[in-house]
């Protein structure tokens, strides 16, 4: 029988209580404790909606107990099997809430990672645009030679060239 709830007492302290009742039956109860850790992942998530906090259902039934009733013939024959069965699902349980308070940490931690992300990125940004802001500005009344486009191509043309294939006139000089 203690073999069977060895894996349920290995993590958390156990109740059983024996009773008589009536016409020679017997009542058992194996109650597991509720530890002050079951509800500790919830609490670490406190307001943050981003993750979901493990349901007080599934918390609960880390500590719903298991009543048998029968003859002391009945529980000799049954007892070890339903207790196995007891058992398993329990730490089937268990082994669920450790992998989703696993997995609450890692977000929130990524979470935490990433908030801090933004505020360093907002710093250096605040820092840059301040940077900028104190930079004196050089503002020119005119504007540079070198920084001015080549306008010689829009002036007009003197009146004295020719072009050089006009119609009437020879290359050669005089006709």
């Amino acid at each position: 029988m203690f073999r069977e709830l060895m894996p349920i007492i290995e993590n958390r302290a156990l109740t059983i209580t024996v009773v008589r009742v009536h016409d020679g039956k017997i009542k058992l109860c194996v109650v597991p404790h509720a530890l002050e850790k079951d509800d500790e992942i919830n609490k670490k998530v406190g307001y943050r909606k981003e993750v979901p906090k493990i349901s007080e259902q599934a918390l609960k039934a880390l500590t719903t107990p298991l009543s048998v009733e029968g003859t002391p013939d009945e529980l000799d024959a049954e007892l070890v099997q339903q207790l196995s069965c007891y058992a398993e699902v329990h730490i089937r349980l268990q082994h669920g809430i450790v992998e989703a308070t696993q997995k609450i940490n890692a977000a929130l931690n990524e979470i935490e990672e990433r908030e801090k992300n933004k505020t360093k990125a907002k710093a250096t940004a605040a820092a840059s645009k301040k940077e900028e802001e104190q930079k004196p500005d050089k503002v020119d009344a005119k504007p540079s030679a070198e920084a001015t486009l080549p306008l010689d191509w829009c002036a007009p043309t003197s009146q004295n060239a020719t072009p050089a294939n006009e119609p009437g006139q020879s290359k050669g000089g005089t006709q």
